[in-house]
């Protein structure tokens, strides 16, 4: 007796038939019934979640430590009080700040430290990258290490040393004055000389860190085009100004805004050093911001301060890379 084809036994070796379809296209599961596909689960990490995962931590570490803090000081600034009653004033205490004569005497002393000590310390910085690059000084990275010594000392103990240097009758810079007859100098009693203290004390603390900056960027500068101009026979102030200044410009730059930013900013030297004082001398825009915030809980003004300041560096900022930017 024959079997019909469709009952006939698959041949050996012969793939096994699949299961019918039903009338929905889909096909048959176990026991005639249609099979059901599973639905597709969304992972949490794929190629392209990863780098939003990584950086997450940073994102909420900004936002919660930095983006609300300013967002809640602006808000703080536009009102009066303290705690739960706190009221809204608007721009009160901005028209305030306009005029109160302690607030511009702390921004000129600012000032004033900022056009003699920037200028001065970067000069400096300057000469002593020049020096370290010169193949005829010995014993180069020795030179080096200590003129960046300087830069790790914490803020508080350069104070509290010069502090002891700078001291009237005791003081180490007054009895080497004395050894060449000079008399003793009232360094933290007297106005002028209370500034000129500050800014010593800042041009020994951040001369050898942007020394280390010009110093990269010296010998980053291509040999090739010294030698080209000692052909063509420019001497050295030539090939200073003409090669070295030039190449230097984006270092110059940067140091000139972080300086500019830091000593607007100026605050743990004038503070250890004389508090503000003699006769509010070496009071500067941000100790007089701590006074009113921390002294007085005087919060509101104080945060109009700070927009303030910040207002102040973004428009120096500014202006300094429009003037010394590259100019295409």
């Amino acid at each position: 007796m024959s079997l019909a084809p469709s009952e006939r036994p698959p041949a050996k070796g012969a793939a096994p038939a699949t299961a019918p379809a039903t009338a929905s296209g889909a096909p048959a599961g176990r026991g005639g019934r249609p099979g059901r596909a599973r639905p597709g689960r969304r992972r949490l990490l794929t190629r392209d979640s990863v780098p939003y995962l990584l950086i997450m931590p940073a994102v909420l570490g900004f936002a919660v430590f930095k983006a609300y803090p300013i967002v809640a000081s602006f808000w703080i600034s536009l009102t009066t009080g303290n705690g739960d009653d706190r009221q809204f004033t608007g721009l009160a205490n901005y028209r305030r700040l306009l005029d109160d004569p302690l607030f511009w005497t702390a921004l000129k002393n600012t000032g004033l430290i900022l056009v003699v000590q920037v200028p001065l310390m970067l000069g400096l910085a300057l000469l002593v990258a020049l020096g370290l690059n010169s193949t005829k000084v010995r014993l180069r990275p020795l030179w080096r290490l200590g003129v960046f010594v300087p830069s790790l000392t914490g803020l508080v103990a350069a104070g509290v040393m010069f502090s002891v240097i700078l001291n009237r009758d005791a003081g180490l810079l007054n009895w080497v004055l004395s050894l060449f007859g000079v008399d003793r100098v009232n360094w933290l009693g007297s106005p002028l000389w209370a500034r000129v203290g500050v800014v010593l004390v800042i041009t020994w603390h951040y001369t050898g860190y942007n020394a280390v900056m010009y110093l990269a960027g010296l010998q980053g500068i291509p040999k090739e085009l010294y030698e080209a101009a000692m052909v063509d026979g420019a001497g050295p102030v030539r090939r200073f100004f003409s090669i070295t200044l030039p190449q230097l410009r984006p270092i110059l730059l940067l140091t000139v805004v972080l300086s500019t930013i830091g000593t607007l900013q100026l605050f743990d030297e004038p503070y250890v050093l004389t508090g503000g004082g003699p006769d509010n001398a070496t009071l500067t825009v941000t100790m007089y911001l701590y006074n009113n915030g921390f002294k007085y809980f005087d919060f509101g003004y104080a945060s109009a301060l700070a927009y303030a300041l910040a207002l102040i560096v973004s428009l120096l900022g500014i202006l300094q890379v429009r003037l010394m930017g590259e100019r295409r």
